[in-house]
């Protein structure tokens, strides 16, 4: 097996990152990539807190994510090796974890908030990809989404944006914007935008990889 193909996607929260993976996902089978998240690497803390601590306690710094254990995930998949991975529920008692199965693939997508901050999984990277948003809108996706998924309260979603969310965003990611391959503004709530961007990349992809 020749060297698989890495593709890293970044971008900050509400940027749409989700739906452009779903999308992209679409265009190629389970033999033909795989996907790694950052998300499945959080070092697990809830139930060493109260609910009050875990709304104060800080998951947008790249000291939460187990970093080692997420690089050398990426270098055995690089490797063509299968990765037993346990996922990651976002502190919710409730939700009872899978494991995820990550079988090696010509292609594969890193992403998460802080892999380009990891210098080592950076230069792995054939391809980056920078998902933004302007911030009102990126703002009511996360509002959406930590409102109805997570339970969180209004109050909690708007203290851990001004103070955790933007500040790591502006640290952490933003500074490498200018080394990315390809910039997508994702401001649009048409599904028909991000779907043409993929179907490009894709194609382009078959082109050039898959061959």
């Amino acid at each position: 097996m020749n060297k698989p193909y890495i593709i890293g996607i970044a971008g900050g929260s509400g940027s749409g990152k989700t739906f452009f993976l779903k999308c992209f996902l679409e265009h190629f089978s389970a033999d033909e990539v795989c996907l790694v998240s950052q998300d499945d690497y959080y070092f697990p803390v809830a139930h060493h807190m109260t609910k009050e601590e875990n709304m104060y306690y800080n998951f947008d710094l790249p000291s939460t994510i187990d970093h080692d254990h997420f690089e050398a995930d990426i270098d055995s998949l690089m490797n063509g090796q299968t990765i037993v991975k346990k996922e990651y529920t976002f502190n919710n008692p409730d939700a009872i974890p899978k494991m995820l199965e990550i079988k090696s693939a010509p292609i594969i997508i890193v992403e998460g908030l802080f892999i380009l901050h990891f210098k080592k999984i950076a230069e792995t990277l054939d391809l980056k990809i920078f998902i933004e948003a302007d911030n009102d809108i990126a703002l009511q996706r996360r509002l959406k989404r930590d409102l109805l998924e997570r339970g969180y309260s209004h109050e909690d979603v708007m203290y851990r944006w001004a103070n955790h969310v933007t500040p790591a965003y502006k640290e952490f990611l933003l500074p490498y914007k200018g080394e990315c391959d390809k910039i997508i503004v994702n401001n649009s709530h048409k599904a028909e935008d991000i779907i043409c961007v993929t179907e490009e990349i894709s194609r382009d992809l078959r082109q050039r990889v898959l061959i």
